[in-house]
């Protein structure tokens, strides 16, 4: 199977590095069975991390970012490069995740799977532990209440699991599912592109599934910033509500217009009360 690898990166040279030589150690237990091209976005790093790739990993494709893609941006702009060969599948990788050798084989597994159950290619997701807490960090979740958006990840148990959102940390995306439904929208500077690229493949009915087992390492750093809103002053939270790393909201609004149109005006309505009564919200966070 031929696999191209897509990353984009930012000043993190040492984990960018890190994540691809356990790639490399993944790929050496299934060696003649996989193939792999590698395209990373460098969008505009000053620590060398670029250079860095090329000179550990030669037959590399460096693209070079303006500095303003961001993570959706960088994906998409490897994803537009890796396409214009032929590919088996595309494997999403975050730069500071890192693979288990298990790997490869926990995706192909389940690509046979998706093969044999559905008759096509479909999105696969390896999920991962957080290195500190042991804990499921990111993987596949399933809705459990569309109107609210509210869902519940999903453990590997030993079975391949079906779930609706996916988080591109590991995300295998077989060719069968870019001929139906392209590549990571436009639309989304940094966070939620990996959810509406699922819930896209859902409602084509494409299988989403999360593989047996975990299959890396990630840390999770997502917490929830409006609980630092009374702290700040309007202007760091409107700042901090526009920001593609932090709350991206034009991302999160597109996501809802486009999967739960229902939802935007309590959306909208949501964010003017975190964003002008964020006292009143955290009181009304910690009564839940």
């Amino acid at each position: 199977m031929k696999i191209a690898v897509l990353l984009t990166c930012f000043n993190r040279k040492e984990k960018t590095i890190n994540a691809l030589d356990k790639l490399m150690q993944a790929l050496s237990t299934v060696s003649k069975s996989v193939s792999l091209k590698i395209y990373l976005t460098d969008d505009g790093s000053t620590d060398g991390t670029g250079e860095a790739v090329k000179l550990n990993y030669p037959e590399a494709t460096i693209l070079q970012g303006n500095g303003n893609l961001y993570w959706a941006g960088g994906m998409r702009n490897s994803w537009q490069e890796a396409i214009k060969k032929d590919y088996d599948a595309y494997l999403l990788l975050n730069d500071d995740t890192f693979v288990s050798t298990n790997m490869f084989t926990q995706l192909l597994d389940t690509h046979n799977y998706s093969l044999d159950k559905y008759g096509m290619g479909g999105i696969y997701l390896g999920s991962t532990k957080d290195l500190e807490t042991g804990l499921l960090s990111y993987g596949g979740a399933k809705l459990t209440n569309k109107f609210l958006f509210k869902y519940q990840f999903v453990e590997p148990n030993g079975k391949i699991q079906n779930c609706e959102l996916g988080n591109a940390n590991i995300m295998m995306v077989s060719k069968d599912v870019v001929s139906k439904i392209g590549i990571l929208s436009e639309g989304y500077v940094h966070g939620v592109a990996d959810y509406d690229y699922t819930l896209k493949a859902v409602a084509k009915n494409i299988p989403v599934l999360i593989c047996k087992e975990y299959c890396g390492t990630c840390t999770d750093d997502h917490s929830d910033i409006y609980l630092t809103f009374p702290k700040k002053t309007f202007q760091e939270r409107l700042k901090l509500l526009k920001s593609p790393l932090a709350l991206d909201f034009g991302s999160n609004l597109n996501l809802m217009k486009r999967h739960f149109p229902l939802r935007v005006p309590f959306v909208l309505i949501s964010a003017g009360f975190k964003l002008l009564l964020p006292n009143l919200y955290v009181k009304l966070s910690n009564l839940r």
